[in-house]
């Protein structure tokens, strides 16, 4: 039997468990791998809570890697012996052995570690789509990161500065300011005792930046428009202090023609090529030691609720992950 943290109804840190489950052979179209690390996010929490409702019971997580053990009928993209890494649909990646469309999973290329691999398949993958696809950042351009020390802001704020970008930052105290500071970003507000608007406002000389990442929500949606340019672009990726709520599009005239976008990483990468790109780019970016993904907190698999408590509490930064 495998071990797998589930939960049977939605609610805070106290409904997941560690449940024994029977995992048989793949079938057509799967593989099953055993698992070496596992990665925690933010969307696993949305999951759990009810924010983004999914069909219960259901198994936790959405990010993995290990090694394929077996592949069912049909299969030709991997096979056993191969190292691996996923994200996405089925949840359920909080396991040590699962079974898993063999179609979605990449290969894990030399270089980079199962833990790297498994911490940075959503965030990592998240990333790239941000500042490459949903807003081309170019060389001389000044973005606005909210979570800048935060397990996507990390990854950014090296890609973006090796872009070429200014970057402007969020954070929620000193010690995250200094690990932002560390991983590309230029500017740092500590949104705890400064008005990041005023120094928004204040950094790019009343113009405004032409885009915000803003993974944060309902606390800082408004804020975030009044931080862009005219035409600038809006890009809402998350939700950590909540959904926001309807609002006047009228707003957006009134404040200079703006564009609001809620982009998610399932649509950027439901083509199998278009997965195999992002994985790729993303590998060759920190193969390249232009990102550098350290793991700051590694939790045992039946410790999964103590994770999300400290994930949801802010007192993590950067990746953190399970370990079977």
């Amino acid at each position: 039997m495998a071990k797998a943290i589930r939960f049977h109804k939605t609610g805070g840190p106290e409904v997941l468990q560690l449940d024994e489950v029977a995992v048989g052979d793949p079938g057509p179209g799967q593989a099953r791998v055993r698992q070496t690390a596992i990665g925690v996010n933010f969307l696993d929490t949305y999951q759990r809570s009810g924010l983004y409702p999914i069909q219960l019971p259901s198994g936790a997580g959405n990010e993995g890697a290990g090694v394929v053990e077996a592949v069912g009928a049909g299969v030709t993209l991997v096979k056993a012996g191969d190292r691996v890494a996923y994200t996405g649909a089925p949840s359920g990646s909080y396991c040590d052995v699962r079974l898993y469309p063999a179609d979605r999973l990449v290969k894990t290329p030399e270089g980079i570690s199962d833990e790297q691999a498994a911490s940075i398949m959503l965030k990592g993958m998240t990333a790239h789509y941000l500042i490459h696809r949903t807003y081309a950042v170019k060389r001389g351009d000044t973005v606005l990161f909210h979570a800048a020390a935060g397990g996507v802001g990390l990854i950014a704020c090296q890609w973006l500065k090796a872009l070429g970008a200014t970057v402007i930052g969020t954070v929620g105290s000193d010690d995250k300011a200094a690990i932002a500071k560390a991983h590309g970003c230029d500017h740092t507000i500590v949104y705890t005792r400064e008005n990041f608007v005023e120094r928004v406002k204040e950094i790019t000389g009343g113009k405004g930046v032409p885009v915000v990442y803003d993974s944060v929500g309902k606390s800082t949606f408004e804020g975030s428009l009044d931080c862009l340019r005219p035409f600038g672009m809006m890009v809402l990726f998350g939700n950590a202090s909540g959904p926001v709520p309807p609002f006047n599009l009228g707003i957006l005239a009134q404040k200079g023609s703006l564009y609001v976008t809620r982009p998610t990483l399932v649509t950027y990468i439901a083509a199998r090529a278009d997965l195999e790109a992002t994985s790729k780019a993303l590998f060759d970016v920190i193969k390249s030691g232009k990102v550098k993904v350290e793991i700051t907190a590694r939790y045992k698999l039946a410790d999964a609720a103590q994770a999300h408590r400290d994930l949801e509490a802010r007192k993590t930064t950067g990746q953190i992950i399970l370990v079977p």
